[in-house]
């Protein structure tokens, strides 16, 4: 492990999750033309690190890396990251046919980073039935996968037997890490990090600003961050913060406009870490959060794919957030909010059509109880008859 494997580049990692849309209702309504935009600026400020998976962007982020960067550069030029997600695999056999479609998606030839994605302990067991480790493995001794890793949802303790049963395995795991979960017992984020680096597995962060809740932060959040640095933009502090650590190797954007793309790269490309005055600011900033009365969802919608009513999850939890931040004492005789809200139920259904068959709560990456969410969101938003 001692090696480099992302030979000393900048920490600041391309996501492609949340790219720029020509339609916002439409995840896969990508727009091309502002992406390719977008690699090329991020290219030409010496980043290389993109981020893709199988899922991304309903199912076309692949092809628009591919378009957007694979067939516009040389392939030795940029470094390329892809998952493996059990959840569309049945069989070992299948294991073949879902690698090579993401090869021929990418058209990237191999995969400088191949992630099996979420290990948790519920997906061990998939993985373990498809023989999923010994396939990864067959494909790094094929040149196809040159490092090997894994994204992680679950407790420090089962990161810790997981590594200790894979020894010397994987070369690097995946954790969401920012400074709001940094010490969330839910989340565990400093608990997994040290996990990881005694094991001497170099880290990658996703949800640095978790799903844009980081940036969209209350009045009195903001005002802390804007009366130290006044010229720093809100997610400055949350990339820098995870950036800070010394076995955090990559940070992870997910970046949806040439806007973004700029603020990142502007306190990236010369990164300078948080200093001990700064940290004592985000410190405040978490207080302020914390007591604040909100909904943790990082908008990933892994819970809205398998939901039986079709209910915008991720949706409504953003919703009721911004309602709770511009409405708290419920004094307004109309809000935004409201109006969203009504819109978004004449396509999918209400928060109160909830069967709670319990799939949400099992794939949530931030194992919240979603059932519970989604009554509150009912009785906030919808009239009482």
């Amino acid at each position: 492990m001692g090696n480099d494997i992302f030979n000393g580049a900048k920490k600041l990692g391309f996501g492609l999750m949340r790219l720029p849309l020509l339609d916002k209702s439409d995840e896969g309504s990508i727009d091309i033309e502002q992406m390719k935009t977008m690699v090329d600026e991020y290219l030409a400020n010496g980043f290389t690190y993109f981020d893709t998976a199988w899922m991304y962007c309903g199912f076309k982020s692949e092809p628009a890396t591919k378009t957007a960067l694979v067939d516009r550069y040389p392939r030795d030029s940029f470094t390329l990251a892809t998952k493996m997600h059990v959840g569309f695999i049945k069989t070992a056999e299948e294991c073949e046919t879902y690698f090579n479609a993401q090869l021929e998606k990418t058209g990237a030839g191999y995969f400088d980073y191949y992630l099996l994605h979420d290990i948790n302990t519920r997906s061990l067991k998939k993985f373990n039935s498809l023989g999923a480790f010994d396939f990864v493995n067959e494909k790094k001794a094929k040149g196809l996968i040159k490092h090997i890793g894994f994204s992680f949802h679950d407790s420090a303790a089962l990161l810790e037997e997981f590594l200790n049963e894979h020894p010397g395995e994987f070369e690097f795991v995946q954790l969401q890490f920012n400074y709001l979960d940094y010490n969330n017992p839910g989340i565990q984020s400093k608990a997994c990090y040290d996990v990881a680096t005694a094991h001497g597995v170099p880290v990658i962060v996703m949800e640095p600003v978790k799903g844009g809740t980081l940036v969209n932060l209350s009045d009195e959040a903001k005002a802390k961050f804007t009366s130290f640095n006044p010229g720093a933009s809100i997610a400055s502090w949350a990339v820098r913060f995870a950036a800070s650590f010394d076995n955090v190797k990559m940070v992870l954007s997910g970046m949806s406009s040439i806007e973004q793309m700029k603020d990142n790269i502007s306190y990236m490309k010369d990164f300078r870490p948080i200093t001990p005055e700064e940290q004592k600011v985000i410190d405040e900033v978490v207080e302020v959060i914390n007591g604040e009365n909100s909904i943790p969802c990082t908008g990933c919608a892994y819970c809205t794919s398998g939901c039986p009513q079709n209910i915008a999850i991720p949706q409504f939890f953003a919703l009721y957030n911004a309602e709770r931040k511009e409405n708290p004492n419920r004094d307004h005789a109309w809000t935004s909010q409201e109006s969203y809200y009504v819109m978004y139920s004449r396509n999918f259904a209400k928060a109160s059509a909830c069967i709670e068959c319990g799939q949400c709560e099992e794939i949530c990456p931030q194992h919240l109880p979603v059932i519970e969410h989604l009554k509150t969101v009912a009785d906030y938003f919808e009239p009482k008859k």
